[in-house]
């Protein structure tokens, strides 16, 4: 033991001085003869002695700066060597072994090398060049090292010509887990893709973003950077600095290296296949090598704390490579590990479920401002880099929320406010038709009746103001296929029909009283009521069923609104929507001209002046309808188009019925037959001068009429028979009271219309 202190202490000196390598002999560090060599390189010396001007000659230079540390783990290895030889593992065998100093240079560690590859039990040291290895004997059978992962990677590439296995303690580099580029490299520590996967999720799990990186300049150091980053952008970790150091320097408190030393070696024939299958254990747990030849162990996570000025490291947990896992002894160390948390190392805080995290262009990824998300738009996590969509055809969210909302279904609910209203109104419409049909009925043989037309005709009208309030209920409610064709068809069908009949009204009234022959002469032929109504109302039917055929409306799912789904009838086809209504203007503005030139008849029989008063109220309706109803958005769409049907509806039963109820009603006097011929009497006698009718005429219902003048007997033919034109008309109005006229007025003769 003595012996062994002394032959350490002089190895030390030795290598504290290391003198400049004079022969092959001087370069080797430490050996000892066997039946197999186990080559080793130990960087003892932390650098070569460096000259001011660039090296001249090619030669070793003195290596300093003495590295105790690693000079512990060289006599690891001597004394992991010796006890082999001092046991009965390897009868027979002795191991030797060749450890030199490679002074922390890839030159010098590739000078070993080639001792490494010289041919076993040759004079001199040669390496032989060859094709094939296979029958190859080197010196050396294995190599231990070295430490740094840049020396490793060169040593490996020069040791695969011959496959010799070679095993690291230090060389923690991610590509040396390239089997295809270092086939004959094993390492006893973990690659640093589990060390820098380790770092990123302990990052994580602290909730960090803003960090600074420090590393070196060598292989290891670059590599570990780039691999680092990578993680850390997958994670949404950002770089705040990175700091870049020399690779190699005195002060070890700079840098942590854990030691692991070789456990085993078992020598056989194939000896890096028996490597990477050997299975060893230290007491507790089972350690092998990997298909990548890495070691299946972990890494020990150290807190460094400064107390009392004084830094020490705590161990607060083990890194499971295998299951990505931080394994913690004890509920202290864990409470430790939590606080963690409590350390802020962030850029800006945290975006909170509803915001989004904003950026410039000058800014950093994980320096930013939070944002709300939009309407229609939400967020349900921290830290978003931007706001998701809501399906905007069923859901919607207002401003900063975290998660979407359905969208309700609205369509002109018979609930809606509004909805009760226009019903009411067209309740009221149709019990008024009701009364007004009763009242007609109850006066049927009255002349205010029978000028209008008589009991059918007015029956009609009624029928189709009567169908024009119903069909007001075919837009309220939740709509479906058949309200949707019925509404539009039974309202243009219907309000056809009315203004049809209006239609005769008028033209029979100009006819009366129209004093031009030749006009005269053309209504007469114009004149055909049933078929003039039918005809017109036929052409209406027409156009509804081409529409219903071929573009027939439909239920719509309107999603265009941000908060609500409207259900609404999409009318199929605008063209022949704007057709069925404006050949029901056409009509009404047929009428209308036809009442307009009757407007200046008999005060008590002026019907033809209210006609046009209703029909100015359909073309304002409908006129104000369009903009209003093109601009209009939302389920009180179709109350819109109600409306319009209520106001021309209310607008054309009013004037055509009202003021005949309130004769009827009110003014009895004047609902008689006499009354009636005393105001066609009054107006004819403003008309022209003289006027004399014939009892003959009156009492046939189209009697011969003879003109006159007395106070100028001597017109022309021509005048006269404009006048026998006219009072042919007239008598054909008056043929319902044609009867009673020699009741009522004295027989004498006077001139007649």
């Amino acid at each position: 033991m003595a012996f062994l202190i002394i032959l350490i202490t002089c190895f030390v000196i030795i290598l504290a001085t290391s003198q400049p390598c004079q022969t092959p002999d001087d370069f080797v560090a430490a050996t000892s003869p066997g039946h197999i060599i186990i080559g080793g390189l130990f960087a003892i010396h932390e650098k070569m002695l460096s000259s001011e001007d660039s090296p001249r000659r090619p030669q070793i230079q003195e290596c300093v700066g003495f590295e105790i540390s690693v000079f512990l783990q060289t006599l690891a290895m001597i004394h992991s060597i010796e006890m082999i030889n001092n046991s009965t593992l390897l009868s027979g065998v002795k191991l030797g072994y060749e450890i030199y100093d490679t002074c922390t240079e890839v030159t010098v560690a590739m000078a070993a090398t080639l001792r490494f590859l010289s041919k076993f039990n040759c004079s001199r040291d040669t390496v032989e060049f060859k094709c094939d290895y296979s029958s190859y004997m080197p010196r050396v059978k294995a190599v231990i090292g070295s430490g740094y992962s840049e020396i490793t990677m060169a040593v490996s590439r020069m040791l695969n010509l011959q496959l010799m296995p070679q095993v690291g303690f230090e060389s923690t580099a991610e590509i040396l887990s390239d089997k295809i580029h270092f086939p004959s490299f094993l390492r006893t520590v973990p690659s640093d893709f589990h060390q820098i996967k380790a770092m990123a999720h302990l990052i994580q799990k602290s909730g960090w973003n803003w960090i600074g990186i420090i590393t070196t300049d060598d292989d290891y150091g670059q590599l570990a950077l780039n691999t680092f980053i990578i993680q850390a952008e997958a994670n949404n970790v950002c770089i705040a600095f990175k700091e870049v150091l020399p690779a190699f320097l005195s002060d070890n408190t700079i840098e942590v290296r854990i030691n692991r030393t070789l456990k085993k070696i078992i020598l056989e024939a194939q000896l890096l296949g028996v490597l990477k299958n050997v299975t060893f254990t230290d007491g507790w747990n089972s350690f092998h090598f990997d298909a990548h030849g890495d070691l299946n162990t972990g890494y020990d996570v150290v807190l460094w704390k400064e107390i009392n000025g004084h830094m020490t490291v705590t161990k607060m947990a083990e890194y499971d490579l295998q299951n990505d896992v931080f394994i913690i002894p004890d509920q202290e160390t864990k409470n430790e590990f939590r606080n963690l948390k409590q350390i802020q190392s962030k850029c800006s805080k945290e975006c909170s479920p509803g915001q989004m995290k904003k950026t410039t262009r000058s800014q950093h990824i994980c320096c930013y401002e939070c944002e709300n998300c939009p309407e229609n738009h939400y967020i349900n996590q921290t830290d978003m880099p931007h706001c998701l969509l809501c399906n905007n055809k069923t859901h919607w969210a207002p401003v900063r929320r975290t998660m979407c909302f359905e969208k309700e279904v609205e369509y002109l609910n018979w609930n809606d406010s509004l909805a009760i209203l226009l019903l009411i109104l067209s309740l009221l419409g149709i019990i008024f038709v009701l009364v007004v049909g009763i009242i007609f009925t109850r006066n049927l043989n009255t002349p205010v009746v029978k000028s209008s037309g008589g009991l059918r005709v007015c029956y009609v009208i009624l029928l189709c103001h009567f169908l024009n309030f119903a069909s007001t209920s075919f837009f309220i409610g939740e709509p479906q296929d058949f309200t949707c064709k019925t509404r539009q068809t039974m309202f243009g069908v219907s309000f056809t029909l009315c203004i049809s009949c209006i239609l005769t009204k008028s033209l029979k009234i100009l006819l009366a009283f129209s004093f031009d022959p030749k006009l005269q002469k053309f209504l007469k032929c114009l004149y055909r009521p049933i078929l003039i109504i039918f005809t017109c109302t036929g052409i209406q039917v027409v156009i509804c069923t081409l529409w219903l055929i071929f573009a027939a409306p439909t239920v719509e799912v309107n999603v265009s609104l941000p908060r609500v789904i409207i259900l609404e009838c999409e009318e199929g086809s605008i063209l022949a929507f704007g057709t069925m209504l404006g050949y029901i203007a056409i009509l009404a503005f047929i009428c209308f001209i036809f009442a307009f030139k009757g407007r200046k008849l008999p005060e008590n029989y002026n019907e033809a002046k209210f006609i046009t008063f209703g029909m100015l109220i359909y073309f304002i309706a409908w006129i104000t309808f369009i903009p209003i109803y093109a601009t209009t958005f939302g389920k009180y769409v179709p109350a819109v188009e109600i409306i319009v049907i209520l106001i021309s509806n209310y607008g054309i039963l009013c004037c055509t019925f009202i003021p005949k109820c309130y004769v009827i009603i009110c003014k009895q006097e004047i609902n008689t037959k006499s009354a009636f011929l005393k105001m066609i009497y009054s107006y004819s006698s403003h008309s022209v001068s003289s006027i004399a009718l014939s009892p003959a005429s009156l009492d046939s219902m189209s009697g011969n009429v003879t003109m006159t003048n007395p106070s100028s007997s001597g017109k022309s033919a021509t005048w006269q028979k404009s006048k026998d034109l006219q009072a042919q008309a007239f008598a054909h109005i008056c043929r319902e009271n044609a009867t009673s006229v020699s009741k009522t007025l004295p027989r004498k003769r006077m001139s007649s219309i």
